[in-house]
């Protein structure tokens, strides 16, 4: 049995391939497998090596790919040797679920590295020229999931406190 490979959790960006870091970019031209969403950039992909399997787990509109399901697929390419890119839109850690893959690759005893990348919680307020903090305007900035955990009868969000 071969020994077990590595997971990269690594952030495309916001969809503008330029955003991805060098650091990204250098995983993906390294992986021998590219487990990728539906945000991703096509011309992200095209760094692939040749060679590399490309895994669409994207999910879109009335067909979804299990999270369950694509944390075994990481555990079970990166446990027969290989380097995985798990490749998502924005960052990893935010609203990617990256966090949950995290923990069944840990719970799997595979080792992994995050490569955070570049949020659309910022990008796209800069990119339209607004700042998301600016000492005379705006002093605090949130991000929030629009998807709690469905098995907690209750938000956990504190929508009076969010709202000063």
């Amino acid at each position: 049995m071969s020994e077990p490979g590595t997971v990269y959790l690594v952030g495309a960006g916001p969809g503008d391939p330029g955003l991805i870091t060098v650091t990204g970019r250098q995983r993906l031209k390294e992986a021998d497998v590219i487990v990728y969403d539906r945000l991703v950039s096509d011309a992200l992909l095209k760094e692939a090596r040749p060679d590399a399997e490309l895994l669409f787990v994207g999910k879109v509109a009335g067909e979804s790919h299990d999270q369950e399901a694509i944390n075994r697929l990481l555990v079970e390419k990166a446990g027969s040797g290989k380097r995985v890119v798990r490749l998502k839109g924005g960052d990893p850690f935010v609203f990617g679920r990256g966090g949950e893959e995290a923990e069944a690759l840990r719970e799997a005893g595979i080792s992994f590295e995050i490569v955070p990348g570049v949020t659309s919680a910022v990008a796209v307020p800069a990119y339209a020229g607004i700042p998301v903090t600016h000492r005379g305007l705006a002093s605090t900035f949130a991000v929030i999931t629009g998807h709690e955990n469905p098995e907690k009868p209750e938000s956990s969000i504190d929508w009076g406190k969010l709202a000063t």
